[in-house]
């Protein structure tokens, strides 16, 4: 058994508030490192400090190495803190196509200069979009809308 062969197994395990998304396209995994033959302990640091998907995550990544056979520890780390830049391309193109725009690179800067950030629709597009609330689905996500295609959406929010 390889590290790589553990990366490849955790790409079977995914987020459980946006299922379309691994814990390896989230950025979540930080390191994988080996204790013994068949020791292993996965480093993650959450997305938010507090989030209560990291437990299921935990849970989850052990179960799926357990099928293997592993023993697996899993380490929660704060720091340095997730950010948004930490989403795989792949995740990013997977959150577009579930209708969860994916953060934008230039973050919401708007508390600090006044200017609504432009956050296109998944569906058409278009960035003629309203925020309805700076909270979604989960505290992630806000919950935006498109008033070309009168379509509701979430945003994953930028953390830089």
């Amino acid at each position: 058994m390889t590290v790589e062969d553990i990366w490849e197994m955790l790409e079977d395990v995914t987020d459980p508030e946006v299922p379309v998304l691994t814990v390896v396209d989230l950025g979540v995994v930080r390191d994988v490192v080996q204790l013994g033959d068949k020791q292993w302990k996965i480093i993650i640091t959450p997305t938010y400090t507090g989030c209560p998907a990291m437990q299921v995550i935990e849970d989850d990544i052990k179960a799926r190495l357990s099928k293997e056979g592993l023993e697996t520890e899993v380490e929660l780390v704060l720091s340095p803190a997730w950010t948004t830049d930490w989403l795989s391309e792949n995740g990013r193109k997977k959150l577009e196509e579930y209708g969860i725009t994916p953060p934008q690179d230039e973050g919401d800067k708007s508390v600090l200069f006044g200017e609504k950030p432009l956050i296109p629709c998944p569906r058409c597009k278009s960035k003629n979009t309203r925020l309805v609330s700076q909270f979604g689905s989960t505290a992630c996500k806000a919950h935006y809308q498109c008033n070309d295609c009168q379509e509701p959406f979430d945003y994953f929010k930028c953390l830089k």
